[in-house]
């Protein structure tokens, strides 16, 4: 006779107040891009990957959120990779990335298979793809390019890795040819590593002007030197994610002085999020957006124009 008493369950009721809580806040994520007049949303800044990595991610959370900021990291959307990208699909999303990375050598064409599979089989996501100075790196980037992917993601905190390494001078030249915008995790938040801050990503656009650099996070902390990257170079995009939520600007605030130039750069301000790896709920951030009263125009811009035109949507 089978004993299934101690088999873990999910309480009818929990199920039912957690479908409950996420169609409120579908329906409030709608409400926000309705009424700008908009379509939907994009949102260059989503992970998605194979999930034992992702898992690894969220163990990194867990143990060392703790450590950024003094600021506890809970994962808000720690569900499968089905009811995440549905979750996507339900708030509007008209398109989306899978922001994947490698954090040693020999990760990089494997990850860029499984998110061209992703892509692939997941209505809405851009096909993303990644890179790590390595030997054959301009290869399988080229590869990447010519099996269609709309986007390209690099972390130098987490790769641990200067963006100017002569080893991917090749790909970065091969990325910019071909006009495939490429977000890179350069500033020294949330933690610093040995090759983040300004100095090293501005050597690789020194030699690449061109380059559809999207800055993530808006660089933070250094969120000025970056936006002067973007001043100088009319390539150089920044993606929002994080920046101006509750959370952020309890330890890395945004500098008010800034907000004028970063007004300027309206048409080349792209909706970020980090999902799923959000320490809270999705429609923060675009209530963190809109309390900078930047005005309806800029917001339009930044949660859907701005990108729908970069990928020619």
């Amino acid at each position: 006779m089978d004993d299934h008493r101690d088999a873990p369950t999910t309480p009818a009721g929990a199920v039912e107040a957690s479908q409950a809580s996420q169609a409120a806040e579908s329906a409030e994520v709608r409400r926000f891009w309705a009424g700008l007049g908009l379509p939907g949303l994009v949102d260059v800044h989503t992970h998605f990957m194979p999930e034992r990595v992702l898992h690894k991610v969220w163990e990194y959370f867990d143990t060392n959120g703790p450590l950024i900021g003094g600021l506890e990291w809970p994962i808000t959307y720690r569900t499968q990779e089905l009811e995440r990208a549905a979750l996507l699909r339900e708030f509007g999303l008209r398109a989306f990335t899978a922001m994947l990375y490698p954090h040693k050598p020999g990760m990089a064409r494997w990850l860029n298979g499984w998110a061209a599979d992703f892509a692939r089989r997941t209505p809405g996501c851009l096909h993303t793809a990644t890179l790590y100075p390595e030997p054959g790196v301009e290869t399988y980037v080229r590869e990447a390019v010519e099996a269609g992917a709309r986007v390209f993601k690099a972390h130098v905190q987490v790769g641990g890795y200067d963006p100017a390494d002569e080893l991917l001078r090749p790909a970065w030249g091969l990325l910019a040819e071909a006009r495939i915008p490429v977000v890179v995790h350069c500033g020294s938040g949330p933690a610093p590593g040995k090759h983040t801050g300004p100095g090293p990503i501005a050597r690789v656009l020194a030699r690449h002007p061109g380059l559809r650099l999207v800055v993530a996070h808006l660089g933070m902390p250094e969120y000025e030197e970056f936006l002067g990257l973007a001043e100088r170079y009319h390539q150089v995009r920044l993606d929002t994610t994080m920046a101006f939520t509750d959370f952020t600007e309890g330890f890395m605030p945004f500098p008010r002085r800034a907000l004028p130039r970063l007004a300027a750069l309206g048409d080349r301000v792209l909706l970020g999020s980090d999902f799923p790896n959000l320490p809270y709920p999705y429609v923060h951030q675009l209530h963190a957006l809109e309390r900078l009263d930047l005005g309806r125009q800029w917001l339009r811009a930044v949660c859907h124009d701005n990108a729908a035109r970069l990928f020619g949507l």
